[in-house]
C-alpha cells in the first residue's frame, strides 16, 4: 500500500523534531516513538541526512546541537597541535597533584591527553584512570598492570574522539574519584567555558563529587567565552595553566591564594 507524500512528509518532521529535542536517539526507540519499522525509519533517515538536517550514525542518529558539535567543532587532532608546549607544561605541574593508589578521571580535551602522556612516563603508581577521552586510553594502555584504565560508556563521537551523552553521565556515577583533570575552551571574568552543553554537563557531575579537580587550559584561552558556561571561579579547585597571574588579572579573571597551580615550559 503506497502511502500518501503528505504523510511521509509530517512523520519526517515529527522526527527530525525528535532529533532537535534529544539530539540523539537509537533507531529502536526512534521506531517506538513514530510507530514504525526499522526499514521505514532508515528511509526516512538517509531522506533527512541527504538534506543535511540530521547525521546518522551506527544505530541511530544525531540531530540539534549535537549534530552541529560533532561536525563543526574541529576535530580532536585538529586541536591537538595547538600550544604544544604549553600543555606538556601544564601536564608536568597537573601530574605533581595526584598520588599512588588514587582513582584519577581524565577529561577529552586535548591538553589532558598531554597529562595523559606525562603519567605514562613518570605519573606515580599504582594508579586506576577513567576516561571518556579514546586517545587518553590507547595512551595509557601502554602502561603495566599497575595502572588500570576504564572506558566510559556512551555516544561516541569520532571526529572529537570522546564519549558523551546521558549514559556516560550515568556511568560516572558507579565511581569515586580522588583526583580529575578536565579542560575548556575559554576562561574570563565570568569563569570556564566549554564547547557543548553535553561536555559541560559530564565535567559538572565530575567537579560535584571530586575532592581534587584540576582545570588544565593553556593562557592563549584567556578572555575567551565558547558556546556553554562551565564553572564560575569559586566552583573551581585549581586552574593549572602557564598563564601567568599578570595575565590572568589582564583579563579581569581574579584567583584565591593557591587556586592556581603554575605551568612553566
Amino acid at each position: 500500500m503506497k502511502v500518501a507524500l503528505h504523510v511521509i512528509k509530517a512523520r519526517r518532521e515529527r522526527l527530525a523534531g525528535l532529533l532537535t529535542e534529544r539530539q540523539y536517539m537509537p533507531l529502536a526507540e526512534l521506531c517506538e516513538r513514530l510507530n514504525i519499522s526499522e526499514a521505514t525509519a532508515r528511509r526516512d533517515l538517509a531522506a533527512l541526512a541527504e538534506d543535511q538536517v540530521l547525521t546518522r550514525t551506527w544505530g541511530g542518529a544525531l540531530g540539534g546541537a549535537l549534530r552541529d558539535y560533532n561536525e563543526r567543532f574541529r576535530s580532536f587532532g585538529e586541536r591537538q597541535v595547538l600550544a604544544s608546549d604549553a600543555k606538556r607544561a601544564i601536564a608536568q605541574a597537573a601530574v605533581a597533584l595526584v598520588k599512588s593508589d588514587q582513582t584519577c578521571f581524565l577529561d577529552a580535551g586535548t591538553t589532558v591527553l598531554a597529562v595523559a602522556e606525562a603519567l605514562l612516563s613518570q605519573g606515580p603508581r599504582p594508579l586506576t584512570v577513567v576516561t571518556n577521552n579514546l586517545s587518553v586510553a590507547e595512551t595509557l594502555s601502554a602502561a603495566k598492570d599497575d595502572l588500570t584504565v576504564n572506558l566510559l560508556g556512551g555516544q561516541y563521537f569520532a571526529r572529537q574522539r570522546l564519549v558523551l551523552g546521558r549514559q556516560a553521565v550515568r556511568a560516572l556515577r558507579l565511581w569515586k574519584f580522588d583526583v580529575a583533570f578536565l579542560g575548556a575552551e575559554g576562561m574570563d571574568a565570568a569563569g570556564l567555558w566549554n564547547s557543548h552543553a553535553d561536555v559541560v554537563s559530564l565535567q559538572r557531575q565530575v567537579a560535584a563529587t571530586t575532592p581534587q579537580v584540576g582545570f588544565c587550559v593553556d593562557a592563549g584561552k584567556c578572555g575567551r567565552q565558547a558556546a556553554a558556561f562551565l564553572l564560575n571561579w569559586g566552583e573551581v579547585k585549581y586552574l593549572v595553566s602557564d598563564a601567568s597571574p599578570a595575565t590572568l588579572q589582564g583579563h579581569g579573571i581574579a584567583l584565591k591564594s593557591g587556586q592556581l597551580v603554575p605551568a612553566s615550559a
